[in-house]
C-alpha cells in the first residue's frame, strides 16, 4: 500500500497495519508533506474495517527526530496567521492518530524529540527500545511545545510535563517509563518481539469494545478542547522575538541570545 505516500510506509498483514515513518536520511523528521501522510493514513486506517490494531514505527534506527530542519527554516518565514494554519495541521495529524478507533502501538527506537515524543504520548501503548533518546526541547529554540501538550500532559501527567517541558533536556527510556511516556522499555534487539506480544494480547479484545472504551476514554479528557488555543500560542511564539531568536541560533548553529554569558 506504500504507493499511496511517499514518507510513509504501510504494510498490512493480517489485522494488523505498520505504519513507517520512512524519512531516514533525516531521522524521519516531520515536515508538511509527512504530516499530511500521517493525518491521511490514520483516517485511512480508521475506516479500514481489515484493520484491527496499528503498530507506528520509523524507518532506520531513529523513530522521529522532531521537525525537519528545512520545515523549521520555512515557518521561521511565516506570518502568524500562516503560523495558526500549519499549528492546526499538526494538531489534526495528533488528533487523527489519538482519535483512530483501532489500539495504535508505538514501537520507538533510536530517539522521540519534540513532535517525535508528541507521537509516543498518542499512542494507546508504547514500547520502547533501552536505548532511546527523549525530549521535550522546544524551550530551548524560544518556543513552546504548544501543539503536543495536550497529548503529553494527559499521558504523563502535568507534574511530569512541567517538569520535563521546562528543562527541555534529554532523558532516557527508562526516565519515560517512570512518567508513563512509555510502557514498556527493552533491550534493543527484543523490540519487534515485545510489540509483537502486545500486538497479540490487543486482537484478543472486541474490536467494538476497543473502540468503545477509547471512545469513553475521550470523553473524560480534559484536554479534548484546547487544541485551538495551542495553536495560537505557538503562532505567537513562533512569530515573537524570542522564537524568532531560537530558531535563527538553532539554524545558524549559534547559541541564543538569552544564553549569552550563562
Amino acid at each position: 500500500m506504500n504507493g499511496e505516500y511517499r514518507h510513509l510506509r504501510r504494510t498490512d498483514e493480517g489485522r494488523v497495519a505498520t505504519v513507517a515513518l520512512d524519512r531516514p536520511d533525516t531521522r524521519n523528521a516531520l515536515n508538511a508533506d509527512l504530516i499530511e501522510e500521517l493525518t491521511r493514513c490514520f483516517e485511512e486506517v480508521a475506516e479500514d474495517d481489515s484493520i484491527r490494531v496499528v503498530v507506528l514505527t520509523g524507518a532506520g534506527p531513529v523513530f522521529c527526530a522532531g521537525a525537519d530542519v528545512g520545515y523549521m527554516r520555512e515557518t521561521a518565514r511565516f506570518s502568524y496567521e500562516e503560523n495558526v494554519e500549519d499549528a492546526r495541521r499538526l494538531a489534526a495529524m495528533f488528533r487523527a492518530m489519538d482519535g483512530c478507533p483501532k489500539p495504535v502501538v508505538a514501537a520507538v527506537r533510536g530517539a522521540a524529540i519534540g513532535g517525535g515524543a508528541g507521537l509516543v504520548a498518542a499512542a494507546d501503548v508504547a514500547v520502547a527500545g533501552e536505548e532511546t533518546v527523549f525530549a521535550f526541547s522546544e524551550v530551548r529554540l524560544g518556543i513552546a511545545p504548544a501543539t503536543i501538550a495536550p497529548f503529553v500532559a494527559r499521558k504523563i501527567g502535568l507534574s511530569h510535563a512541567r517538569a520535563l517541558f521546562l528543562t527541555g533536556g534529554r532523558f532516557g527510556a527508562g526516565r519515560a517509563r517512570e512518567v508513563g511516556l512509555v510502557h514498556e522499555v527493552v533491550p534493543e534487539d527484543e523490540l519487534d518481539a515485545a510489540v509483537e506480544k502486545v500486538v497479540h494480547g490487543l486482537l484478543k479484545g472486541g474490536p467494538a469494545a476497543q473502540a468503545e472504551t477509547k471512545g469513553l476514554l475521550w470523553e473524560l479528557d480534559p484536554f479534548a478542547d484546547v487544541t485551538e488555543g495551542m495553536a495560537r500560542r505557538i503562532a505567537a511564539l513562533r512569530t515573537g522575538e524570542e522564537g524568532q531568536e531560537g530558531l535563527g541560533a538553532f539554524l545558524e548553529k549559534r547559541e541564543p541570545a538569552w544564553r549569552e554569558g550563562s
